[in-house]
């Protein structure tokens, strides 16, 4: 088994980990980054669909020591932002080690050091890493949650979760059926229907519904006013904008969009134009799917209706805990971040974690410089660097 020391490992190489990787960098701080995919920010490069846009403007979406350029647009596209990500890591040096698949990581207590096993997919061969310091970078969408919804297995058309969506071509003039009214599902229900199919989308939770400009304005509010004052705002100007969803088979939480926000895993929808459609009657939003018989799908309602595909947009699930030994601190069951602000993105014994919190993009930039500037300070404490030799 090969052996590679550094101060610092890095496991995921998406927007979090390249952030922390250069917030180190820019402090000399040598780290190595583990990427068990063959390319840089692969979620955002394989598994996002054409049309995406990102919901935060583009000062609320750059990572450290980098704003994207003046000309780029106030929402970035999918591919403008990994055009900007591949940018990010040239300017710091971020050469991430691909195809590198992080088998497990636990604290030696003797050693004092962190000892990370990775499985290397292009050999095959096991590799160990030895570093004081691990950052857990690899995100909260480690894997795709597919539910198991009765009688799938006899369904004649085809099914896939969103990460396989790319664009409506191939699904003009059918009969597409979406499972779930979170922000991917509203826009791959939009964009199937601007590329020619039928399509309808399945809305089982209360959710509120608000445009980028209102979620950007409220985000500047928050800055002067209580999140209590400001969830009071955007309800009415969200009922202004939209009437009573509730006509169109989609209920409001009772509960404002900022404090489900920070609170609990609930998310705001983006609209980008989904509803409009469905008050057009062009969308169908139809209540939980009960079972699926043949090409037939019955829902809470009793009714049955027809498709030829189904996209399952219902989410992502951290992996964290699948290979992350001995912590029961700063990780949760779910793999997700279970400390509270400030510092949830510090552990133990030198681990910390970054893009766990549901903080978005954002929240990722002011993660990574907290943790950098926490190992600094560390190792200046310790009387200076720990070697980056290899061996």
């Amino acid at each position: 088994m090969e052996e590679q020391e550094i101060p610092v490992v890095i496991v995921g190489s998406g927007p979090a980990g390249l952030a922390a990787a250069a917030c180190l960098a820019a402090l000399r701080i040598p780290s190595l980054v583990l990427e068990k995919d063959d390319c840089v920010a692969p979620l955002w490069r394989k598994r996002t669909y054409d049309c995406l846009r990102l919901h935060l403007s583009k000062d609320r979406s750059e990572l450290p020591h980098f704003p994207h350029p003046p000309a780029t647009p106030t929402f970035v596209s999918r591919d403008g932002f990994l055009r900007y990500l591949d940018g990010y890591a040239d300017e710091f040096g971020v050469r991430p080690l691909l195809r590198r698949l992080v088998e497990s990581a636990a604290f030696d207590e003797g050693a004092g050091k962190w000892r990370v096993a990775a499985r290397n997919l292009e050999s095959g061969k096991e590799e160990e890493y030895e570093a004081r310091y691990l950052v857990v970078a690899s995100g909260q969408n480690g894997a795709e949650v597919v539910p198991e919804l009765p009688g799938m297995e006899s369904f004649g058309g085809a099914v896939m979760h969103s990460s396989r969506y790319r664009s409506g071509k191939g699904f003009e003039g059918k009969d597409v059926l979406v499972v779930g009214g979170g922000n991917s599902g509203m826009e791959i229900a939009l964009d199937l229907h601007k590329s020619g199919a039928r399509s309808s989308i399945v809305v089982r939770s209360k959710l509120h519904l608000v445009t980028r400009e209102i979620w950007s304005w409220g985000l500047f509010l928050l800055k002067f006013l209580s999140v209590n004052m400001v969830d009071t705002i955007m309800l009415l100007v969200c009922k202004f904008k939209f009437g009573d969803t509730s006509k169109y088979g989609i209920q409001r939480p009772s509960k404002g969009p900022f404090y489900l926000k920070l609170n609990t895993p609930v998310y705001p929808v983006i609209d980008t134009g989904t509803f409009q459609k469905i008050k057009d009657g062009e969308i169908q939003v139809l209540p939980s799917l009960r079972s699926i018989k043949g090409n037939s799908v019955t829902f809470a309602d009793g009714k049955v209706h027809h498709f030829d595909a189904i996209i399952l947009a219902t989410g992502y699930k951290s992996t964290v805990k699948n290979w992350l030994k001995g912590d029961d601190f700063l990780f949760g069951d779910d793999g997700m971040c279970k400390q509270k602000h400030p510092n949830y993105w510090k552990g133990q014994n030198g681990l910390y974690c970054t893009g766990f919190a549901r903080k978005g993009l954002y929240g990722c930039a002011v993660d990574s410089l907290n943790i950098a500037e926490d190992i600094n300070g560390l190792m200046n404490k310790s009387g200076g660097q720990v070697s980056s030799g290899r061996s």
